[in-house]
């Protein structure tokens, strides 16, 4: 194993459990190890680190609830396939209005995405479009027969984001597309056939290299998602302002 250079983590002023954390993460990402890695077994950390085992466990316990490691049985400690990313960072489950965050998140998603397009299509390999058209295709039998497609379409868009070769793009993609679950399950039938449509035309403006072109096709696919969105949250608000009048009554 390449060396390491650590600091004293005992004369930090945070906690011991803390600063072993640190120090495991900037092992992991010295020693550039990945999730087919395992990580040194507890005594080694130890000596390594000139910490008790306990200390170690406290460690490797911040790390697993931050999903840097992962602990499988009978196997060890790994490193987690996606160090570091957790579900919903930003707590959007907790929001109380998850109509007005999904219509908030849909701005967000105009000003981004469409620059996100064009720059797929400036960028994309040949391997890239490959790997787009096979996740329509994934969308589309989703869609045709009649499942679920929320997953497979926010895979699509971290697709697209992958194309541009930006290592940052696709992390920030599954953030901002949260509410595509929450757009599916309101839109239902209305806005599957747009999303057949709109995804088509985004993926042959990318395959043809044209920025300009799929920078419109994204921008119009997100409006016609926001101005359904907003049309159906009006009319849920609608509906809960005339149940609530009728209570009164």
């Amino acid at each position: 194993m390449k060396e390491t250079h650590f600091e004293n983590i005992k004369t930090k002023e945070s906690s011991l459990p803390e600063r072993t954390a640190e120090q495991i993460s900037k092992l992991i990402v010295e020693q550039h190890l990945t999730s087919e890695d395992k990580l040194p077994s507890e005594f080694e950390l130890a000596e390594l680190l000139h910490v008790g085992r306990g200390t170690i466990r406290e460690g490797v316990k911040l790390l697993v609830a931050r999903n840097v490691l992962e602990i499988k049985r009978g196997k060890g400690t790994y490193i987690a396939p996606n160090p570091g990313e957790i579900p919903d960072p930003l707590g959007f489950a907790y929001y109380p209005d998850q109509f007005q965050l999904a219509l908030d998140l849909a701005e967000i998603r105009a000003q981004t995405e469409p620059w996100v397009a064009r720059m797929a299509a400036e960028h994309a390999t040949t391997e890239d479009i490959r790997r787009l058209r096979e996740s329509c295709a994934v969308v589309e039998q989703d869609i045709l027969n009649e499942r679920d497609h929320s997953q497979n379409d926010v895979l699509f868009h971290v697709a697209i984001a992958k194309c541009t070769q930006n290592m940052v793009v696709p992390k920030l993609i599954p953030i901002i597309t949260y509410a595509v679950t929450l757009f599916v399950s309101l839109t239902e039938s209305r806005l599957r056939m747009e999303t057949l449509i709109g995804h088509r035309e985004i993926l042959e403006a990318i395959n043809d290299r044209d920025g300009k072109r799929a920078e419109k096709a994204m921008a119009q696919h997100i409006e016609y998602n926001r101005a359904l969105l907003q049309e159906i949250v009006s009319k849920l608000k609608q509906e809960e302002l005339s149940t609530s009048k009728k209570e009164d009554e």
